[in-house]
């Protein structure tokens, strides 16, 4: 007979592989009624001394699985040691952590049992156990299955703050071949219905204040990189239309990493491609918060990232034309499409402006990223760089291997590149 801690050892490191933990984005304070609380600033909202902050109970109710995803290490197919919590011992669970201040909340996930519907029945069960009997009011992310259906997503919603379905294949091909149990209809129904039922929640709230709240942090949904022959492009334009279509709050993308030997699979030999994860998040930042479209930074022309260089470095160089951007007249758009420059640093530019003129020097204090941003801008006419350099050699001296951000622009040995004019 397995113990508790022998379940947690063996569902905790099932659920590793799911990327789609992130801030909660809610603010329900502690009303006096129950236990726990959700920071809108985030579920990791308490430091220890040395700089720790307490996190979530990440596990899944059981690694039991009907389905025989290729990538999967929970798959139906696979000889591993198999575990399940009943709702009540994950419930308890979960509190007594929480009591002795190891967590802030919950992501909870499962392997399918018998179907959907009866898992998320499972996973709704230790839900209504945290809310209404523990009344704990900490910070809850709950995946859904797709195929769930509509009533249960519902149920879902109106327990957790986040909910979310993993899409783990952005075609339909893809999927077929590496997830033959799930269709494209079974992932996108759930996720339709989550952005619909979200929008009616907001309606029914301006109308009655004290309405019950349907995922107030959103959807979100996973993306498996490497494991299929999609190019950025294919991923990207998916994640644009996620966006667009079921207001996804975020898409995480997940570098696939070989547990598996499965002929549908790439060589397990072959490493995590990590740095491609790193520039679609990159990517991914852009279209959110910057403004930008797919379509400006791939196309069938060049359909994936460039590794070496991140993507808004890599559109400014073939935009250098716009360049340089006088910081003291460029509007907030213009502003945010000059590498270095945040969102935060173009707000602060705008409001510094009103004031007076800037000065280079200025810029110390608003965390622009000067080893970047000083190629691209003037301040009051004067050029960011110490050089003009040209296209070859700014693309070099941009590029991660260059080692960049171990040195200041004024730093660098600029005659010692090929190619570098003086003013």
């Amino acid at each position: 007979m397995m113990d508790l801690m022998q379940k947690l050892a063996i569902l905790g490191e099932s659920a590793r592989y799911d990327v789609s933990c992130s801030t909660s984005g809610v603010d329900r304070p502690n009303q006096g009624t129950g236990i726990g609380n959700a920071s809108i600033g985030g579920i990791c909202h308490t430091w220890t001394e040395d700089g720790r902050c307490v996190s979530l109970l990440k596990v899944l109710m059981t690694n039991y699985c009907e389905y025989d995803c290729a990538y999967c290490a929970n798959r139906h197919s696979n000889d591993i040691v198999r575990a399940a919590f009943s709702p009540e011992e994950l419930a308890d669970l979960t509190i007594a952590f929480y009591r002795r201040n190891y967590i802030e909340g919950l992501f909870l996930s499962s392997g399918v049992v018998k179907s959907p519907d009866h898992t998320t029945e499972l996973m709704i069960r230790v839900l209504e156990l945290l809310r209404r009997q523990y009344r704990f009011n900490g910070y809850i992310h709950a995946k859904v299955i797709p195929g769930t259906s509509a009533d249960l997503v519902e149920q879902t919603g109106f327990l957790a703050d986040r909910i979310s379905v993993n899409m783990e294949q952005c075609t339909v091909a893809s999927l077929q071949q590496l997830a033959p149990q799930k269709t494209a209809l079974a992932i996108a129904k759930p996720m339709q219905f989550i952005a619909s039922r979200r929008q009616a929640n907001r309606d029914e709230i301006i109308r009655y204040r004290h309405s019950p709240v349907f995922a107030a942090a959103g959807q979100s949904t996973q993306i498996i990189i490497g494991a299929s022959p999609e190019r950025d492009l294919q991923i990207l334009s998916s994640t644009q239309r996620l966006y667009n279509d079921y207001q996804l709050k975020r898409v995480y993308y997940s570098a696939y990493i070989p547990i598996n030997a499965d002929k549908r699979l790439p060589a397990v030999s072959q490493a995590p491609p990590l740095l491609r994860e790193h520039r679609l998040y990159q990517a991914d930042w852009l279209l959110r918060f910057y403004r930008f479209e797919v379509s400006e930074l791939l196309d069938i022309h060049q359909p994936d990232l460039d590794l070496e260089i991140d993507p808004k470095c890599a559109w400014a160089l073939r935009h250098l034309d716009c360049f340089p951007v006088e910081l003291n007249r460029a509007d907030y758009e213009t502003l945010l499409r000059v590498p270095g420059i945040g969102v935060q640093s173009a707000r602060k530019i705008i409001a510094a402006r009103r004031n007076r003129c800037l000065k280079l020097d200025d810029l110390k204090r608003m965390r622009l990223v000067m080893k970047r941003a000083a190629w691209f801008i003037t301040c009051d006419g004067q050029y960011g760089a110490a050089r003009i350099p040209q296209a070859d050699s700014l693309r070099f001296l941009l590029a991660d291997k260059a080692g960049i951000g171990r040195q200041s622009p004024m730093q660098l040995q600029l005659e010692d590149i090929p190619g570098v004019r003086a003013l």
